[in-house]
């Protein structure tokens, strides 16, 4: 009988180390995945304020760029393409199309004087570029959480929870292949997002 109940004893451990495994690899992956959702609202949030730079940036162009009403149009067009974006991958691509116009309309800019000395001008394109560094830092981030999300889903014994609940790999942003030339001054330092 001592052996019987010994077997019992070591089933019921055995079960509740089990449960416990299940619940605690349940409760990572819902945590990480969660914190991507986080990452993604915090790149969101400073998108929104850049966003809201873009309509006082083409109004202020608008009177010095004759010209150049389809450069103008590109950066609205871009804008809205990101508010009507259902998901990340739709925003992403809608966020490429505004970093691309941005960069074109730095570089026409570059061909008005009288624009590149407006100090309205010279004030909003700070401030974007202000909120450009804003946004690589919390890409950054928002990779950092995908990466460590990625790697748990694929691990063992993470692994089979993942499978179970459905989980599956998150892409990354990355930089854009045309986006690793070279790129106008005023726009330098900046990468698009791409899922």
């Amino acid at each position: 009988m001592n052996g019987t109940l010994l077997i019992g004893i070591l089933l019921v451990i055995g079960l509740i180390v089990l449960i416990a495994y299940v619940v605690g690899a349940y409760n990572l992956l819902v945590r990480l995945a969660n914190n991507i959702d986080k990452a993604w609202s915090n790149i969101d949030v400073i998108l929104k304020q850049r966003h809201d730079e873009l309509p006082k940036l083409v109004e202020v162009c608008n009177s010095y760029m004759t010209h150049e009403r389809e450069t103008l149009e590109s950066v609205t067009k871009a804008r809205n393409a990101y508010s009507a974006g259902l998901n990340i991958n739709d925003k992403a691509q809608a966020e490429n199309q505004i970093v691309g116009a941005l960069g074109k309309l730095f570089a026409v800019a570059e061909q008005y004087p009288d624009l590149k000395a407006n100090q309205e001008f010279l004030a909003i394109q700070q401030r974007i570029s202000a909120l450009e560094s804003t946004i690589a830092d919390r890409r950054e981030f928002y990779n950092d959480s995908v990466n460590l999300y990625n790697i748990a889903i694929e691990q063992i014994p993470t692994l089979w929870v993942a499978q179970q609940v459905g989980y599956t790999a998150r892409p990354l942003l990355t930089v854009a292949p045309s986006d690793r030339k070279d790129m106008p001054l005023a726009f330098a330092n900046r990468t698009r997002m791409a899922a």
